[in-house]
């Protein structure tokens, strides 16, 4: 989730038919009238005048060169179904769209075709739907939506500036409630909210949030500083944390719940100037045990590996070293224990690409007592080249030299 943006787990609706993108669309679409209405008509069975003289828009002749109001009705309900301004021949200036009689959208385009200044759409009973303002098809400042009694649904913000891309953003439920938000650097959203308030710009410490889904559950905590996100808490139905995500200076951590409200994993980021680095990850058994531990500096590069059985002893331990900018190569010292704690086996390995490991070095087997069983010795190539075995009284079985054919013959000093 990004940083600026957050909602609860059940979205607002989605908005009035028509979007940024498709208002773009549609006056590009505009900038010839011909093939717009010869398309509407085609599937409507319209009639259209312009200026009370009626006109074939499959034929440009009838329209070249005229300039007044082009209106279209549905041929065979009679009820109006477009009217928009004409100029040279062009469509230029206010659009209307209705629907069963009654006005469903109004707005304008420019000589390009593209939607210029106020555009609304509205209800069957003549409210408010959405309005926005456009430059040349680009939506600019604050864009609202409203739901069929009236009430805000979402305001979003455009700069005036660039390719129109949302900065800021609020959405409320119908009861009315807060139910997403999207801050922006500075504040943005006034007079619709007061977002220098929620977003954390008074200088008065982090802001409260509460976000709620439709049936007016608490769905989010969040917490605001200067427009950024630094605390989020969002919550399963039966209202235990799901996710608790806290920024506290340059480092991030976000934990994860079970619905039962046991911390399942954790994990910890660097937030670096343009991206942020996983530094450590833990997972929890179902009943918050840990089970893995894994580190990582700040390059990205694991440090340590571990794991645990659920009685609480270690599984096994992977060190890491070499790397970081020291010029030696990668390597991991891997030791793995008996539940009862004591050692099993130990070795070293060389890392290469793809996290590919080649043992190299003495590898060792213990016994639960802690007696040597076995032991591998490889070479820098991963090649085993001699090995050694046990029984439970230490005494030695077999200790034989490997040949890289696989052969072996009894070692000899």
């Amino acid at each position: 989730m990004s940083p600026r943006r957050a909602m609860s787990r059940q979205p607002a609706a989605d908005d009035a038919p028509v979007t940024r993108g498709v208002g773009r669309l549609f006056g590009r679409a505009m900038a010839a009238l011909v093939p717009l209405v010869v398309a509407v008509a085609a599937h409507a069975q319209q009639d259209c005048e312009l200026n009370g003289r009626g006109v074939n828009p499959a034929n440009g002749a009838t329209t070249a060169g005229k300039t007044g109001l082009l209106r279209c009705k549905d041929r065979a309900s009679g009820e109006l179904q477009r009217e928009e301004q004409v100029q040279n021949g062009v469509s230029m200036g206010l659009v209307r769209i209705y629907e069963k009689g009654k006005l469903a959208k109004e707005h304008s385009v420019n000589a390009k075709g593209n939607i210029q200044g106020r555009a609304r759409e509205f209800s069957p009973t003549g409210r408010v739907l959405r309005e926005a303002t456009y430059d040349d098809g680009q939506e600019r400042g604050l864009v609202r939506s409203f739901y069929p009694d009236g009430k805000l649904r979402r305001a979003m913000f455009y700069p005036d500036t660039g390719n129109g891309s949302e900065r800021a953003s609020v959405e409320f439920t119908e009861r009315g409630q807060l139910s997403a938000l999207r801050c922006a650097d500075t504040p943005a959203l006034a007079p619709v909210v007061d977002d220098a308030k929620l977003c954390g710009f008074s200088g008065t410490g982090p802001s409260q949030v509460e976000l709620f889904d439709a049936g007016g559950n608490l769905r989010s905590r969040l917490a605001y500083v200067s427009g950024k996100r630094v605390r989020s808490q969002s919550f399963y139905d039966n209202g235990k944390t799901a996710v608790l995500d806290e920024t506290v200076g340059n480092q991030r951590t976000e934990q994860n719940y079970s619905s039962e409200g046991v911390k399942r994993r954790e994990t910890a980021y660097l937030l670096q100037e343009r991206t942020s680095v996983r530094i450590r990850e833990q997972a929890f058994s179902e009943k918050g045990t840990l089970v893995r531990d894994q580190r990582w500096n700040s390059a990205g590069e694991p440090i340590v590996d571990d794991s645990y059985y659920l009685n609480g002893q270690p599984s096994s331990k992977s060190a890491y070293s070499g790397g970081g900018g020291t010029g030696d190569a990668r390597s991991v010292e891997v030791t793995e224990f008996y539940d009862s704690g004591e050692r099993a086996a130990q070795g070293r390995y060389q890392l290469a690409s793809r996290g590919r490991q080649t043992p190299v070095g003495t590898h060792q087997r213990f016994s639960e007592k802690g007696t040597l069983l076995a032991e591998s010795t490889f070479d820098t190539k991963g090649r085993v080249t001699r090995e050694r075995v046990w029984d439970e009284n230490g005494e030695l079985q077999r200790d034989d030299e490997v040949f890289e054919d696989g052969s072996r013959k009894a070692f000899s000093k």
